[in-house]
C-alpha cells in the first residue's frame, strides 16, 4: 500500500518505513565504506618495517651464539666421555690404553690436532700406533662442527692410560676453539682425573 501511495503522493512525503531506508543505509554498504577508508599509512609501515629489521639485527647474533655454544658442550662432552672410558678399558683389561687424533686412515696423527676425530686402542707394546685394525676400540669420525678446531697441548699429541688409570707423562690439555678464540678445555692429570671447562672472556686459543 505504502509503494502505490508513493506515486500519488508529493516527492517529499514518504511513508515512514521508506523514510527509515533512505535515513539509516543498511549495515553492509556501511561496512563497505568504512574498509573503503582503513589501512595502513606510510608512517605506519616504515616504522612496523623498522622494528623488524631491528629485531632480526639483535636476534641473529644470539642465536649463533647459542648454537656455538651448543656445539661446544657437545664436542666437549663427546670428548670427556671418550677420554674417561680409555682409563676405564686400560684398568678394567690390565692393558695400556691410548686416545689419539685420528689420521683418518688408521692411524694417530703427530701434529695434535683432534679437529678430525680420535682413536681408542690397546697398546701394549708401547709404540703409541694401532699395531692391527683389532686393536683399535673406537674410532670417532669428525664428531664436531667444522666451525670447531681441537687441539692438545705442544708435545702432548696424544694421551695414554697405564693399567693403573695413571696418564703416563706430564698434564694435557684439549682446546676447543673457533678461530683464535678459545672456548673449552679437556684437561687431564698425570693421575688420569679427566675434568672440563668453558672458558671465560675472549682467551686465546
Amino acid at each position: 500500500m505504502c509503494r502505490m501511495a508513493l506515486k500519488l503522493t508529493a516527492p517529499g512525503l514518504l511513508c515512514g518505513r521508506e523514510r527509515s531506508r533512505l535515513d539509516h543505509p543498511a549495515p553492509a554498504a556501511a561496512r563497505a565504506r568504512s574498509r573503503q577508508h582503513s589501512g595502513f599509512s606510510l608512517m605506519e609501515a616504515l616504522t612496523v618495517m623498522a622494528i623488524t629489521a631491528l629485531t632480526v639485527i639483535l636476534g641473529v647474533p644470539g642465536y649463533r651464539g647459542s648454537v656455538q655454544s651448543d656445539r661446544t658442550s657437545s664436542a666437549m662432552h663427546l670428548l670427556t666421555a671418550h677420554i674417561a672410558s680409555a682409563r676405564s678399558t686400560a684398568i678394567s683389561y690390565r692393558i695400556p690404553t691410548v686416545v689419539c687424533p685420528s689420521d683418518r686412515a688408521g692411524g694417530c696423527r703427530m701434529d695434535g690436532d683432534w679437529s678430525q676425530g680420535w682413536l681408542m686402542f690397546f697398546d701394549p707394546d708401547g709404540n703409541r700406533q694401532p699395531d692391527s685394525r683389532q686393536d683399535i676400540l673406537r674410532d670417532e669420525n669428525a664428531p664436531i662442527h667444522p666451525s670447531l678446531r681441537i687441539v692438545s697441548s705442544r708435545g702432548r699429541p696424544q694421551l695414554r692410560y697405564l693399567p693403573d688409570g695413571r696418564s703416563a707423562g706430564s698434564n694435557i690439555s684439549v682446546r676447543l676453539c673457533h678461530e683464535d678464540l678459545l672456548l673449552a678445555r679437556v684437561i687431564v692429570n698425570n693421575v688420569g682425573r679427566v675434568r672440563s671447562e668453558k672458558a671465560s672472556g675472549s682467551t686465546p686459543c
